[in-house]
């Protein structure tokens, strides 16, 4: 579905996917692949939007838990892609998708590497890139500053945060992280999971919402 110009988002399709994101720009960024069993359906989705599969130039993920990024060789085979990844993501890559995988009871992600890695920025597209961990170490953020754009994966949702209690999550790293995105001057809030967040104020509210209920309350909420 065409949120702007540009910018399409394809619905998480049931318990353990996510949402994913699709930027067209002078390169085609995809970004969290979700889960494979649902890849399918998800290309279907694109295609309809007038977006071939063979477009995408590069596939990327905001964390390595596997509804995020079980996709992710599959697509590469299907679509020729490049895999970039943040150095956090390069470090944590094996033990992040082996250990969430058998945390969450489900089969280990069908295994990728980067083929490239990435710190500041992606290619030309202007999707600046933030280390935010906190729901797991090497969760990233994606800032399209001309767009004012966030794709915020698990950091924050509407009216919610990401858990820690998943291997090596962290609170307080997760409350600096929402701090930190907050400061960025966002009209379209795209989170890895539920609905997006449209408009700067409904996107500042939201923040509030989450530091009022969530940060006095976060050890005993998780």
């Amino acid at each position: 579905m065409r949120i702007k110009e540009g910018v399409y988002w394809y619905k998480e399709k049931g318990l353990l996917d996510a949402n994913t994101y699709v930027i067209k720009d002078k390169i085609t960024v995809l970004i969290d692949p979700g889960l494979g069993n649902y890849l399918g359906r998800r290309l279907e989705e694109m295609q309809e939007d007038g977006i071939d599969p063979k477009e995408v130039d590069l596939i990327t993920i905001t964390h390595l838990h596997p509804d995020h990024c079980d996709a992710t060789a599959s697509l590469k085979e299907i679509s020729g892609a490049k895999v970039a990844l943040h150095p956090s993501q390069v470090e944590y890559l094996d033990i992040m998708t082996e250990e969430t995988s058998r945390f969450l009871g489900i089969g280990i992600a069908k295994k990728f590497t980067a083929d490239f890695v990435f710190e500041l920025s992606i290619g030309n597209t202007g999707l600046k890139i933030l280390h935010t961990p906190g729901h797991s170490p090497e969760s990233i953020c994606l800032y399209a500053s001309d767009k004012k754009i966030l794709i915020c994966g698990d950091l924050v949702f509407e009216k919610g945060i990401g858990r820690t209690d998943l291997p090596l999550g962290n609170n307080e790293e997760l409350k600096n992280s929402i701090n930190t995105v907050s400061a960025l001057d966002t009209e379209v809030l795209l989170p890895g999971h539920g609905a997006i967040i449209e408009g700067r104020r409904n996107i500042e509210r939201n923040y509030e919402f989450v530091r009022e209920f969530y940060f006095k309350h976060l050890h005993s909420y998780l």
